[in-house]
C-alpha cells in the first residue's frame, strides 16, 4: 500500500526533491474503526468526509464533470455597518429581490458549463441549492483548502475564485466515479475510477481507534520507506547478509593467495575457541550464527546453506 501511494504521488510531478512534501499534501491517511485490516486500501483517488447539501441530489455519478470553487454561492454580506432607510413595503421586497437576482446570476454562471458537481470550500445558501439542484447538480460544500486540492489532482479540474470567470478548461473530467457511501454513522464522498490519479487517500480500517493510531504510525513508516526507495534505490540487506559474504568473500580471497602474503585475509593467528580453530574470516560468521541460533534451528545446516 505504501510502494502504491508513492507511485501515484510520483505521478504528479515527478521530482524526488519535492516528494516527501508532496507525501504529505496529496497522500491523506483517513482511518475509519470497524471492519479488519484486511479492508484497508489505497483509493484510486480521493475520499472526503462529505455529503450533499441537499438530499434530493445525486450521490452517484459516472464520469462527472467536476467545477471547484472557493467561493460563497450567497448573498455576500457587508464588510462594514450598513444603514437602510425604507420608507413603504416594496422596498424591503426590492432588497430582497437584489439578494435573489445576485444569488441566481452567481447560478447561471455555474449553470451555463453543465457541471455534474460543483465543490466549494465555502457556504452554500437554500436559494444557490434551489437553483442548482434543478439542473442536477450536486453540491459539496465547505471542503477544507487541502481536500480541494486533491480533488483538483485527480480529476483535473482548477480551483475558481469567481463564477464569472469559469471557462471550459476550468471543468474537471478526468475523474470515472462520484459515489457517496455511508460508513458507520458518516457520509463519505469518493472521487474514483480516475485515469492517471496524482493523489491518494489510503483507506485505514481497524478494530478500535488505538489499534488505527498504531496502524497510522506503521504506515507512516512504511511509507518513508518507499520515498526513500524512489529517492535511492538501492536496498541494504540486514538478518547477518553482509557479514556473511564479507565471510566468504575473505575465505575466497585466501584460496587464491599463495605464501605469507595469504595471512591478512585469513588471519595472523589461529584463535582457539571450543577446541576448534577457526580463522579470523569466520569471525564474520558471529550475527548470522546467532540469529540461527535464536530462531532454534540448526546453526550448522543454515550456516553453510548461507555459505
Amino acid at each position: 500500500m505504501a510502494v502504491k501511494a508513492v507511485q501515484v504521488v510520483m505521478r504528479g510531478e515527478g521530482k524526488i526533491s519535492k516528494l516527501a512534501a508532496d507525501l504529505k499534501r496529496y497522500a491523506r491517511i483517513e482511518k475509519i474503526a470497524g471492519g479488519s485490516l484486511e479492508d484497508s486500501r489505497v483509493l484510486n483517488g480521493v475520499m472526503v468526509n462529505k455529503d450533499v447539501v441537499h438530499p434530493g441530489m445525486k450521490r452517484r455519478i459516472k464520469n462527472p464533470r467536476i467545477l471547484l470553487l472557493d467561493c460563497p454561492l450567497e448573498y455576500k454580506k457587508g464588510e462594514s455597518k450598513t444603514d437602510v432607510e425604507m420608507t413603504k413595503a416594496s422596498d424591503k421586497s426590492g432588497l430582497l429581490q437584489e439578494e435573489i437576482n445576485e444569488v441566481a446570476l452567481m447560478c447561471s454562471y455555474i449553470i451555463k458549463w453543465k457541471p455534474d458537481v460543483v465543490c466549494t470550500e465555502k457556504g452554500v445558501s437554500d436559494l444557490a441549492q434551489h437553483f442548482l439542484m434543478k439542473h442536477n447538480i450536486s453540491i459539496l460544500r465547505r471542503l477544507r483548502k487541502t481536500d480541494n486540492n486533491r480533488v483538483a489532482r485527480v480529476s483535473g479540474a482548477k480551483i475558481v475564485n469567481r463564477p464569472a470567470e469559469i471557462q471550459e478548461s476550468d471543468i474537471g473530467k478526468e475523474c470515472g466515479l462520484f459515489d457517496i457511501s455511508k460508513i458507520g454513522d458518516d457520509y463519505y464522498s469518493y472521487f474514483t475510477e480516475c485515469k492517471e490519479p496524482k493523489a491518494c487517500t489510503i483507506l485505514l480500517r481497524g478494530g478500535s481507534k488505538d489499534v488505527l493510531n498504531e496502524m497510522e504510525r506503521n504506515f507512516h513508516d512504511a511509507i518513508g520507506v518507499a520515498r526513500n526507495l524512489y529517492k535511492d534505490p538501492k536496498l541494504l540487506p540486514g538478518g547477518g547478509a553482509i557479514e556473511m559474504e564479507i565471510s566468504y568473500r575473505l575465505q575466497q580471497k585466501a584460496k587464491n593467495i599463495e605464501g605469507i602474503e595469504q595471512l591478512p585475509y585469513k588471519a595472523c593467528k589461529f584463535i582457539k575457541i571450543l577446541s576448534d580453530f577457526f580463522i579470523v574470516a569466520y569471525a564474520f560468521e558471529i550475527i548470522p550464527r546467532t540469529l540461527a541460533d535464536n530462531c532454534g534451528v540448526n546453526v550448522i545446516k543454515i550456516v553453510t546453506a548461507l555459505r
